[in-house]
């Protein structure tokens, strides 16, 4: 599936493809020591930044290892508020992840928990996953408690799982199943 066309909007947000045009509020993100904490690469420069807003742009999710990633824009002020992204992890087995990154002036407001729950439906009810999870540095206590308000359950605790930026890091795992996203009480419907 293409989604270079794809726009949607949430309650507080709106939803698109990034384009060249947000490099700088890109870089501002990504550029972020604070925000590169618990992902697997450093704060960004600006060339790296430009490079990886460039990769950004691929959307089509049809074979393993795909991914799509939105920008997340306020709706009351247009500042970028950050990134929700989705990987094909299997077409056979129907599997998804789901990621986000988001600026720190946005943290704390529901926002993750905003763009990742349309993310879950994007999943399940496009393209028709059976299973999403969620991988995180196991200090980051703020996407645990955004994974576990999205009905996502914690399934793993992974001790000294990776050398992560020079230190041994544990990993918490998460999932949740198609069944369980359409058990989910009030889950919105992508139209």
């Amino acid at each position: 599936m293409d989604f270079a066309d794809y726009t949607a909007e949430t309650r507080r947000m709106r939803l698109r493809p990034y384009e060249l045009g947000d490099l700088q509020s890109f870089h501002d993100l990504h550029g972020r020591p604070v925000v590169a904490r618990y992902l697997p690469w450093e704060p960004r420069d600006r060339d790296c930044s430009e490079r990886a807003l460039t990769r950004h742009r691929n959307l089509t999710v049809d074979k393993d290892g795909d991914g799509v990633t939105l920008a997340a824009i306020d709706k009351e002020t247009g500042r970028l508020v950050g990134e929700f992204v989705l990987f094909l992890r299997s077409v056979e087995h129907r599997r998804g992840e789901l990621g986000y990154v988001l600026h720190p002036d946005f943290w704390g407001r529901g926002l993750a928990v905003e763009g990742s729950v349309h993310l879950l439906g994007i999943a399940f009810d496009v393209l028709g996953l059976r299973r999403v999870i969620a991988r995180i540095d196991a200090r980051n206590s703020g996407s645990a408690r955004v994974l576990a308000k999205i009905g996502m359950r914690h399934e793993a605790h992974l001790v000294q799982n990776e050398l992560f930026k020079g230190e041994w890091s544990d990993e918490d795992d998460f999932a949740i199943l198609r069944s369980e996203w359409e058990a989910r009480p009030g889950r919105p419907d992508l139209e």
